[in-house]
């Protein structure tokens, strides 16, 4: 028997792209817990996340989160807030929500083609 696989955290799965240093990387932690809860439903083996800036600090900057999900379609947030924290805070509040709507999309309570395929394999292992 296999061990568990361990659950997502974003201490585990985030790696910092252009325009941020490792030293960077304890305070945006820090800032981006909130979505450990919604993260540990997935593996961490299966969970990519991506951070990175465009003209840090500058007019103009850009702040992007991408999310990679083993089976999940991409999710990219985007942030152009000039103060970094709030473009941090931008880009994480939108990941969680975009997570939490994919979510939802995908069970099948609310999603009518799931319910249906659901009911029907209920319906054939029934009869076998």
């Amino acid at each position: 028997m296999s061990a568990p696989a361990a659950s997502a955290t974003v201490d585990e799965c985030l790696r910092l792209g252009a325009g941020f240093s490792q030293r960077d990387r304890d305070w945006i932690v820090e800032q981006f817990s909130v979505i450990n809860g919604r993260l540990a439903a997935f593996p961490a083996d299966g969970t990519e996340l991506e951070l990175s800036v465009k003209d840090r600090e500058a007019r103009g900057q850009k702040v992007t989160l991408e999310c990679w999900i083993a089976g999940w379609p991409k999710i990219v947030t985007t942030s152009a807030e000039e103060d970094l924290r709030a473009a941090l805070n931008d880009v994480r509040d939108d990941l969680r929500r975009r997570l939490n709507d994919t979510k939802t999309r995908q069970e099948p309570r609310n999603n009518r083609h799931l319910r249906q395929s659901g009911a029907e394999q209920l319906g054939e292992a029934a009869e076998e």
